[in-house]
């Protein structure tokens, strides 16, 4: 038995943040579209992680790139950053979501770029 944590890690949205506003890593936001739309972090690339569990590949702007990955409250961002380690993508997703990233603070937009609500 081991004592270290099996899979993808974890990371705040504030650490979120300063992993993916240099353009290192991309926040793929794996919610579905009504949430998406109705907020999402700026700079954000959106797949809801039921396609991404049938198989589809990431957007072309995060292939072959570090992935931060969030959404709502961070269960389903940690089912698709451990899919995403599966594929061999480096992979971690943000604790708390979108929720823990407004309740921060950090910027939400909505599909038109107006500030957005957490749904």
């Amino acid at each position: 038995m081991s004592f270290f944590r099996r899979g993808p890690g974890r990371v705040t949205p504030a650490e979120a943040l300063r992993r993916t506003a240099d353009g290192a890593a991309v926040l793929l936001d794996v919610r579905e579209t009504s949430e998406w739309n109705a907020g999402h972090a700026p700079g954000a690339v959106h797949l809801p992680l039921s396609r991404l569990a049938a198989g589809q590949s990431l957007p072309a702007s995060a292939a072959g790139r570090p992935v931060v990955v969030i959404c709502r409250s961070g269960n389903r961002s940690q089912q698709a950053a451990r899919i995403l380690t599966g594929r061999g993508t480096e992979a971690v997703d943000v604790t708390g979501g979108m929720t823990a990233w407004a309740a921060e603070g950090l910027p939400v937009r909505n599909r038109h770029g107006a500030a957005g609500t957490v749904a």
